[in-house]
């Protein structure tokens, strides 16, 4: 039997063959890939240089090509990161340096680099609400479906040429119809109510009716075949507060994410306040509540695993809902896990922003607002109210990652104003 040796690392009990000596130099494979990932980063750190693509540029449309440019990972570069993010280069953009971005993205689309190409409309849509028409016959041309929203404001010759599309073309049916929801004319609107009284034969291999579909752009068809917004297109931005401004007014506007004196009774753990607003704030004014206050609770672990409902009392304070039904899988909490969240004081900002800002969940913008469209990260889900069976108006939502390091996931918050009851689901990835 061949002899084993010792490995030469202090307090390393492995033994190696005489082979794996001659190899390593007396030590054991683990430990000599070890000391070759030390050498190897310690190469990295003395020979790393720092480099500033945007030093010395001040043109925002040059910065933003920079920023959208792919860049081959290279552990000998630390790049400079832009003191701003993409979304508030974009929302500062003048009219003439947007047509400026416009005409680049058409640029790249031309010469194939379609992904880059999509995330600067995506940008321009949501950011700013521009319209891109001109690009729309370009991305039908390369068979870019995908981006739904890139063709809400599509003229009527695009939208039948949708239309009519969808009838025939199977791979992209489902992206063809999310783009229609986005459109949602009154063209669209009549095309869902016909689909829906008399199903064409391709509908049988949806998962849902084609006028479901309609939640994707914000809205559903009712039983009369009319149009009815689930969204409010008046949206701000739920932001940390900046200190120095801070003030009574603005605390007593809006406050977000504060813990609840109500108790779960299913985990028996706190309940979370994600929002408690003035309803004569404009983000919430035009629901026309009876109320001082509009306040949302859930159980921030329960609610990860089920809608949560609560009904609205008199003076507006929530309570459980009987209608809350117990998930059929619930995990075991730790009984001493019962503390709210801790971040940090938030407010709403000053001026409402673009009602898509956060539509497009995969772009780079912080998600938290009230109004606006919701950040789906799965498929649109707007809860129906269990009084009157009607879908709920979405009227906020709050992504833990915006807030917390290691948060994932997003709360959207649903009120049925006419039965004051509230709800609340969760997403994440």
């Amino acid at each position: 039997m061949t002899e084993r040796i010792p490995c030469k690392t202090e307090g390393c009990r492995a033994t190696i063959l005489p082979t794996t000596v001659a190899k390593t130099g007396g030590y054991c494979m683990p430990c000599h890939q070890e000391q070759e990932r030390q050498k190897r980063q310690a190469y990295i750190e003395q020979h790393r240089k720092t480099v500033n693509l945007y030093e010395d540029m001040t043109d925002p449309v040059e910065i933003l090509k920079i920023m959208h440019a792919p860049r081959q990972y290279d552990p000998l570069i630390q790049y400079v990161p832009y003191p701003l993010g993409k979304e508030q280069m974009y929302v500062s953009l003048t009219a003439e340096e947007a047509g400026r971005m416009l005409k680049y993205a058409l640029e790249l689309l031309a010469a194939g680099d379609n992904s880059e190409a999509d995330e600067i409309l995506l940008s321009l849509v949501c950011y700013r609400n521009d319209n891109i028409t001109g690009a729309l016959p370009e991305l039908m041309e390369q068979g870019m479906y995908h981006s739904g929203i890139l063709f809400k404001d599509a003229p009527p010759d695009i939208r039948d040429r949708l239309m009519q599309q969808v009838e025939w073309d199977e791979d992209n049916r489902n992206h063809l119809l999310l783009i229609l929801s986005w459109i949602g004319d009154p063209v669209v609107v009549s095309r869902f109510q016909e689909w829906r009284l008399h199903p064409p034969e391709w509908a049988g291999q949806l998962f849902v009716g084609p006028e479901i579909y309609a939640m994707e752009g914000g809205w559903e068809l009712t039983p009369d075949g009319e149009r009815r917004d689930l969204i409010h297109g008046l949206s701000y931005a739920i932001r940390v507060t900046d200190e120095q401004r801070d003030s009574s007014a603005e605390a007593s506007a809006a406050r977000f994410l504060k813990t609840s004196a109500s108790i779960c009774p299913w985990c028996e753990g706190k309940l979370t306040i994600l929002m408690d607003v003035d309803t004569s704030h404009p983000s919430v004014a035009y629901l026309g509540l009876s109320l001082e206050r509009l306040q949302m609770e859930t159980c921030e672990r329960c609610g990860c695993f089920g809608t949560i409902y609560m009904e609205l009392d008199r003076q507006g304070v929530p309570v459980w809902s009987q209608f809350n039904r117990k998930p059929e899988y619930l995990p075991s909490f730790d009984s001493e896990d019962i503390s709210g969240v801790d971040v940090p004081r938030l407010t709403l900002s000053d001026e409402p922003h673009s009602p898509f800002y956060a539509a497009t969940w995969s772009l780079s913008q912080q998600d938290s607002q009230i109004g606006g469209h919701p950040s789906w990260v799965q498929d649109a889900d707007y809860p129906v109210c269990p009084c009157c069976a009607k879908r709920m108006r979405f009227i906020g939502q709050v992504d833990w990652a915006d807030f917390d390091k290691f948060g994932e996931g997003i709360f959207y918050m649903f009120v049925c104003p006419e039965d004051k009851v509230t709800a609340a689901l969760y997403q994440q990835s």
